[in-house]
Formats: C-alpha cells, sequence, structure tokens
C-alpha cells in the first residue's frame, strides 16, 4: 500500500482560541467509519485522500445531549456525520483515534448499564516501509 491509498482525517476543534485548533490528524487505510476518543464538544472533521483532495467534510459537528467517552464520526457522501454514544459489540474491529492522531482497532468494550463505568481495549501496530 502506497501513501496514494490512504486517508488523512483531520479533526479540529475550532472554539479553542481565535482560530482553533488541532485536536487529531491521522493516516489510515480507507474507512468510512472512525470513533473519537475523548471529543470535544464541537468538531470539524476534514477527510482526505491520499493526494490531499477533500473527499468528506463535516462542520460544525456539536455534540448532542450527554458527553460519552466515545464518539462515533462516519462519511456519507461527502458529509462527515457525528453521532455521540457508547460503542457495542457491532462496533468491535472499527478504527479509534485518540487525541493527537494515534489510531488503533477496538477490540473490547464495556460500560456499566448506568455509565458509570466502562472498560476498553484497542490494538496499536505499525510499521516502516
Amino acid at each position: 500500500m502506497t501513501t496514494d491509498d490512504l486517508q488523512t482525517w483531520e479533526l479540529w476543534y475550532p472554539a479553542a482560541g481565535a482560530t482553533g485548533l488541532e485536536f487529531a490528524r491521522g493516516r489510515i487505510d480507507p474507512t468510512s467509519v472512525l470513533w473519537v476518543h475523548a471529543a470535544p464538544d464541537r468538531l470539524a472533521v476534514t477527510v482526505r485522500s491520499g493526494d490531499d483532495r477533500v473527499t468528506a467534510r463535516g462542520e460544525p459537528l456539536e455534540r448532542q445531549g450527554r458527553a460519552y467517552p466515545m464518539t462515533r464520526l462516519s462519511v456519507e457522501g461527502d458529509a462527515v456525520k457525528r453521532e455521540d454514544r457508547w460503542p457495542t459489540d457491532a462496533d468491535l474491529g472499527a478504527l479509534v483515534i485518540l487525541p493527537g492522531g494515534e489510531v488503533g482497532v477496538l477490540t473490547a468494550w464495556w460500560n456499566a448499564e448506568d455509565g458509570s463505568a466502562w472498560r476498553w481495549s484497542v490494538d496499536f501496530s505499525n510499521r516502516r516501509d
């Protein structure tokens, strides 16, 4: 796989300072779903193809309702949608981006019914070509 085959997901926190602040930027295999750990209440998201062409964008993406530790971003056409919720078993295997941009695979998730506690595992791997 070459860099032309990868996507770049840029997550920006537009409410910080005068012009905003980068929250996370990750380069990954193409996907239509990316989970975010500890997402701020507002995000601006740009998805780029390997040749730096913008393929999807979401702005402003504001938290609706309760603050969860996980946020699901999904690409629908050329738009990015936001959903703040708990992951389920169906979400295992999805990619998760952490603040700063490290990306791993969600391998396990559990949360208390009342949301007072959660436990999760993410697998990180990389290689140099």
